[in-house]
């Protein structure tokens, strides 16, 4: 069984699989600085100088602490309960950069696939195998 296991992550497809989910990572993140470092600040500055990550419809509103009728403190804090749609207008532009991204890479990819594939050089038809090996058989 562990002669199986080593098998399998010693494969082609894991060693590439695990690749391309380190890569994906990376990207994901180089993607996210560009959009929350350089993307969105230019869109702010087209809207009036706004933050979108700071947006938000506010449900309630922190509480520091709440206090009964004899003024003893019975709750400490309450956080703020918000709607963060800045951040998610953010996460969408993110979504759209690495489709965008992504989509070029496969492109890419599938051009030099292509490529690759009209390069090869054609073996041999079967037929052709076929009565190459009767011939032989023949002598």
């Amino acid at each position: 069984m562990l002669k199986e296991f080593k098998a399998f992550i010693m494969g082609g497809n894991v060693i590439e699989f695990a690749v391309a989910v380190i890569m994906a990572g990376a990207i994901g993140k180089v993607v996210n600085g560009f959009v929350s470092m350089i993307i969105m600040p230019i869109v702010g500055h087209f809207t009036g100088g706004t933050d979108f990550s700071n947006l938000k419809i506010i449900l309630s509103e922190k509480v520091d602490e709440v206090k009964d009728v004899a003024g003893e403190v019975i709750t400490k804090a309450i956080p703020e309960n918000a709607i963060m749609w800045g951040s998610w207008v953010n996460e969408i532009v993110s979504l759209i950069i690495v489709g965008f991204v992504m989509f070029i890479i496969i492109k890419g990819y599938n051009k030099m696939k292509k490529k690759q594939e009209e390069a090869a050089p054609a073996g041999p038809s079967q037929e052709d195998l076929l009565a190459e090996i009767r011939d032989l058989l023949k002598k």
